[in-house]
């Protein structure tokens, strides 16, 4: 597993004084007001404001005072210690901990590694890419067991639970 987590990605700049535009990447973008500090480009920044547009999150960062300044961040991810993070409920995973996990069936079948894990309004789905594209609702009668240390998850056969045409 990773150390670190990717939180967001500074997508722009902000005004005038150095402030960036930054795509979140975390489920709560007020996680951002807790942080502290994030990693850029292997150095660590002190987070010195943070603010809420819409769907993006404004960041005053140390060393970080012009417009000027901010451009050459763009594009940059900024990642925290993985340990920052809260511990997560049981049977709740960090997405990218379920990324390049292999999806079984009960009767040994290897069925692709999780490309993605979209989510939507009722439950996740795992979205497998190759060798065929496959969508696994994470629903507890579906998904029996997931191994991260193993990065396997054990489902049920697509044909009991999947419509076929």
């Amino acid at each position: 597993m990773s150390e670190y987590f990717k939180v967001g990605q500074i997508v722009n700049t902000h005004g005038i004084k150095g402030e960036v535009k930054v795509m979140a990447f975390t489920d709560d973008v007020n996680n951002f007001k807790r942080y502290g500090k994030v990693l850029i480009d292997n150095k660590w920044v002190e987070i010195q404001g943070v603010k809420f547009q819409k769907d993006r999150v404004i960041l005053k960062l140390e060393g970080i005072d012009s417009m000027n300044d901010a451009e050459m961040y763009k594009q940059k991810y900024l990642q925290v210690l993985r340990d920052q993070e809260p511990e997560l409920p049981e049977d709740t995973y960090y997405v990218v901990d379920l990324v390049g996990c292999t999806v079984y069936d009960t009767n040994g079948k290897d069925l692709g590694k999780i490309y993605d894990v979209l989510q939507t309004p009722n439950n996740d789905v795992y979205w497998i890419e190759k060798p065929k594209q496959l969508l696994i609702p994470v629903l507890r009668d579906i998904v029996l067991d997931v191994n991260i240390d193993e990065k396997k998850v054990l489902i049920r056969p697509v044909g009991e639970w999947q419509d076929e045409d």
